[in-house]
């Protein structure tokens, strides 16, 4: 009797389906595992401006005016997040430096690897040139990353590595890029490229370039000595520069050397800390 009750079932539960699938009757969809939250930041790190407020910040990533061309991934608010030992030896040099009549100016700061692979998809689509005029008119495009431009990996992302300048203060405001607008070559005279509140450091910001390299030789004058105050400076607190590109520096001993992080640019990441 047993086994015949079970047959029973059996044959419900089969004509039920039948049912189903005469009628276009649709079942309840299976509950949605949730999502993952957002990865934060370990308590290494900080908002720059909770260590230091008269730093200006420049968040270049947040906006189109870069060689993207767009706002990167991973950039939700114009906040600079470095690890505590960087931002702390940044306030020493800010102090140095607000002595002499200057200010520190950054551009960049930690960058999540998604950022980074933002770069990584831009440069393999060699159709997108939209801001080549400005940031690279020199390369070619196939060779960004033979010639070291962009890489898969950031030591951004480890988050003690910076790009910045230097303002002579008091500080002019750098007016807002409008999309579409006439570029200029980044090496181009200071009174003609993209204007920017820094003092003349010979090139642009992120210009794709050899006369970026700190030390190129064709650097001369004020703009040699503006690049040497700033590499001073930061080298006095621990900072050593990359000496491809004038405007990036990387805070020794990293706390974290060897670990590439991916939670956002945002105040949330850094919250509590």
């Amino acid at each position: 009797m047993t086994g015949l009750v079970s047959a029973f079932r059996t044959l419900a539960v089969t004509a039920a389906a039948g049912l189903l699938a005469v009628t276009g009757a649709v079942a309840a969809p299976a509950t949605p595992a949730s999502a993952a939250p957002e990865p934060k930041a370990p308590r290494e790190f900080v908002a720059l401006s909770s260590v230091d407020r008269t730093i200006l910040q420049e968040m270049r990533y947040t906006t189109a005016h870069n060689f993207v061309g767009e706002p990167v991934d991973g950039y939700r608010q114009p906040l600079c997040i470095l690890t505590r030992p960087a931002a702390e030896a940044l306030h020493r040099a800010q102090v140095r430096l607000l002595s002499r009549g200057y200010t520190l100016k950054v551009y960049d700061c930690y960058r999540p690897q998604r950022a980074v692979d933002h770069f990584v998809r831009w440069a393999k689509d060699l159709a997108d040139e939209r801001m080549k005029e400005e940031f690279y008119p020199l390369v070619d495009k196939s060779r960004l990353f033979a010639d070291g431009y962009i890489a898969e990996k950031s030591g951004h992302s480890r988050g003690s590595t910076v790009d910045l300048t230097i303002v002579r203060l008091p500080a002019v405001p750098t007016r807002a890029y409008v999309p579409g607008e006439r570029l200029v070559e980044c090496y181009a005279p200071r009174e003609e490229r993209f204007p920017d509140n820094s003092v003349d450091m010979g090139t642009g910001y992120d210009c794709f370039d050899t006369l970026s390299h700190t030390d190129d030789p064709r650097v001369q004058g004020a703009q040699r000595a503006n690049r040497q105050l700033l590499k001073a400076v930061l080298a006095e607190q621990g900072f050593v520069n990359l000496p491809e590109e004038w405007w990036h520096f990387t805070f020794k001993p990293e706390p974290f050397p060897s670990t590439f992080f991916d939670f956002p640019v945002a105040r949330r990441s850094v919250a509590g800390h």
